[in-house]
């Protein structure tokens, strides 16, 4: 990789920092805020799951668009767009701003993200494509630790609407670099090649495949649920806001531990060991969270968590990269991501209303079960 690769590859680490850190904070600032104003759980999962009802639809487009226009456009509409969404609820107050916050912030870090994972992927030769990524999903875990404990000490030491300004001002910086051009960004793709033939419902048929979908379906599920309920569990124990926000922050710092370590540990295991073990990890940690109700014991529950699936992601692109049909690879990470985003917004729904009717902590044991039963799943050959 060339010097100046090398510099426009950190240049979008920091800017994906500034811009998840905004996700992250306001997912932790939208939820307690509707939760001081009276809002159910199964409002609060509705608020959670405008995140990722319109990246549901849109995420194939989105990357379409990144090949036939560029990088840079979208990547500037999509850090406008963010900063918007949390400057909303600073401007206007209320329970309803925010349905249009989530929604809007939502769709703008998919096309910021989309684009800039297309980028990355452009960066450098194909043989540093899986560090490249990996440099990437480590600075979404630097984000990931810092956008709860941002949006937690804010809140508890000023306001609401303090933590939504600081959030709002974030984006700034990615506005700036790319309003400017500064950054020598991959150029527009040129006339793609005629596709391959099949359907998506082929890859579906495909046994391997369909195992690596199902796989990462649960640890999805099992990632957003742990994002939706800790601040709603965390606020029915009494807990601050800063220390809801150190118990998400734990996780993230989890993921970027066994991230870190993931080049020992993939010389040691194979992808399907660590994510059957994953499964069964986290299984176990959804088991334990309705027994404890302190800040400690849910810390330690929450990093071990965060080990168990943050070291899901870099084992299911490996193997779709070895599984996937021969010209197909793109589309099978769509796949990937339309079933991250469907779990990131029916996790909420069907979580929270499930919560509002008979409580917390068989949620916890149903997830647990479903978790365990993938595990099992993800062992047979």
């Amino acid at each position: 990789m060339t010097a100046r690769s090398s510099r426009t590859l950190g240049a979008l680490i920091g800017l994906g920092i500034l811009n998840h850190t905004v996700l992250a904070g306001s997912r932790v600032t939208v939820s307690l805020y509707a939760l001081s104003l009276g809002a159910s759980p199964l409002v609060v999962g509705s608020l959670m799951a405008l995140y990722s009802f319109l990246p549901m639809w849109f995420a194939i487009g989105a990357g379409r668009l990144s090949d036939r226009i560029g990088v840079r456009r979208p990547m500037l509409a999509g850090s406008c767009g963010v900063a918007l969404g949390a400057a909303l609820p600073w401007l206007a107050s209320g329970l309803a701003v925010l349905f249009l916050t989530t929604a809007l912030i939502g769709i703008a870090f998919m096309l910021f993200q989309v684009a800039a994972q297309n980028a990355t992927g452009a960066l450098g030769t194909p043989s540093e494509r899986a560090r490249n990524f990996g440099l990437l999903a480590l600075g979404y875990s630097v984000s990931g630790l810092a956008g709860p404990l941002v949006a937690g000490f804010t809140i508890d030491h000023a306001s609401f609407k303090a933590s939504f300004a600081t959030l709002a001002l974030l984006p700034v910086v990615p506005v700036i670099v790319l309003g400017r051009g500064a950054l020598a960004l991959p150029e527009p793709h040129a006339a793609h090649a005629r596709p391959v033939p099949g359907s998506v419902a082929e890859l579906f048929g495909n046994r391997q495949l369909r195992r690596i979908f199902v796989v990462n379906g649960l640890l999805s599920m099992a990632w957003d649920l742990h994002t939706f309920f800790i601040p709603i569990y965390g606020a029915r124990l009494g807990l601050s806001a800063s220390m809801i926000g150190v118990i998400l922050a734990s996780f993230a710092a989890a993921t970027f531990v066994v991230r870190l370590a993931m080049p020992w540990i993939a010389r040691r295991l194979s992808e399907l060991q660590v994510l059957t073990t994953a499964l069964f990890v986290a299984a176990g940690a959804y088991a334990l969270f309705p027994f404890v109700g302190s800040v400690e014991p849910l810390m330690a529950l929450s990093f071990t968590l965060g080990l168990a699936l943050g070291s899901g992601q870099p084992m299911v692109m490996s193997l779709l990269h070895s599984m996937a049909p021969a010209g197909r690879m793109g589309e099978a990470v769509g796949v990937r991501m339309s079933i991250i985003n469907a779990s990131t917004f029916a996790v909420p729904l069907v979580f929270g209303a499930v919560g509002s009717s008979i409580g917390i902590g068989p949620v916890f044991w149903l997830v647990g079960g479903a978790l365990a039963g993938g595990g099992f799943f993800a062992r047979r050959r």
